[in-house]
């Protein structure tokens, strides 16, 4: 067996380890344990077949722990929870409307399986209506043109971490990605298509999206590839590497999430501005800014990578501008 053969293998067993450890350190709640082995597989298949997405796996087996522990508690069966056990629950839960909502949505997708898999009859939560919840404007707070312009020029661009800070910004402000896009990018996501530069981003729900480079991002990432000295890397190796401390030199491991977030952060108070804004405020603005100059909301749409012109609108702050210029003209 060559080297690469042995590689692979490693890597199998390495993920399979990877599984039965999350496994193990994430036993089957009380409830499904007593219910037999049938109640287990479905929670096996539920949780680990059915939610792909690591994000919305936390959150749906967050949601199911904590309802058959308030049903483990009151000393309810898993086959005899009725639509009132579900309503009674979800009228003490203390979180807001959104949040609601996805619990029950959890609920119901789980209990889905359980039926199908034959350990309940009917499903309790699907009878359960949730709060009404309408949407307008969406809460993250939206940067402006002109403080997104300050903040990239107040980046000291003579270090290489200057360099990738600014190139990371800018793609989160001329690409409208979100940051967990941009953790995910590897060397081979900025590539040369003869006539520009293109970026391919891995969206929610691993989607693909091929996004075009403007001229000075473009140049943004070209200075900080070679100041990096990326180009002899792999072409899966990570495009954003994180610092050794204060030392400005980068390591081999890739930036996460959370990483750029604090980034963001440091660089807004060294340019004078709100750290209320996020990583997601340049998402807003971008959008914002696009709609007020005439874009169609469909080729916005298609930039943001929303497969809902709705929720594009959620992104549009146009209409702050007509609130506070009806509020002054109010003669009292």
């Amino acid at each position: 067996m060559d080297d690469n053969s042995n590689n692979r293998s490693l890597i199998v067993v390495g993920a399979c380890d990877t599984e039965m450890i999350h496994r193990e350190s994430n036993p089957a709640p009380a409830l499904i344990t007593s219910a037999g082995p049938t109640a287990r597989f479905a929670w096996e298949e539920f949780v680990y077949g059915r939610l792909r997405n690591p994000g919305t796996r936390r959150a749906y087996m967050h949601a199911v722990r904590r309802f058959l522990s308030w049903c483990f508690n009151r000393g309810i069966e898993l086959n005899r929870i009725a639509p009132s056990h579900v309503g009674r629950y979800m009228d003490e839960l203390v979180y807001a409307p959104a949040t609601k909502k996805l619990h029950l949505a959890a609920l119901r997708h789980f209990f889905d399986e359980l039926v199908l898999r034959h350990v309940v009859v009917l499903n309790p939560a699907a009878a359960v209506r949730s709060q009404r919840l309408q949407v307008i404007e969406g809460k993250t707070p939206e940067i402006t043109v002109k403080q997104c312009r300050t903040l990239l020029v107040s980046i000291d661009t003579s270090s290489v971490v200057g360099l990738r800070d600014r190139a990371i910004i800018a793609m989160l402000i001329y690409t409208a990605a979100r940051v967990g896009a941009l953790a995910k990018l590897r060397r081979r996501d900025f590539y040369d298509v003869g006539d520009q530069y293109c970026l391919r981003l891995t969206e929610k729900g691993t989607k693909l999206r091929e996004i075009p480079v403007r001229h000075d991002l473009r140049g943004f990432l070209l200075e900080y590839i070679e100041s990096a000295g990326l180009d002899g890397f792999a072409t899966e190796s990570p495009l954003l590497r994180t610092t050794i401390r204060r030392t400005k030199s980068l390591t081999n491991n890739a930036m996460t999430t959370g990483d750029i977030s604090r980034m963001v952060k440091r660089r807004l108070t060294d340019a004078g501005l709100s750290t209320t804004f996020s990583p997601h405020s340049f998402r807003v603005c971008t959008i914002t800014d696009l709609l007020h100059q005439g874009v169609p909301l469909a080729d916005v749409q298609m930039l943001a990578g929303h497969a809902d012109p709705r929720t594009t609108r959620l992104y549009d702050r146009r209409h702050r501008e007509v609130t506070r210029n009806i509020v002054e003209r109010i003669s009292i």
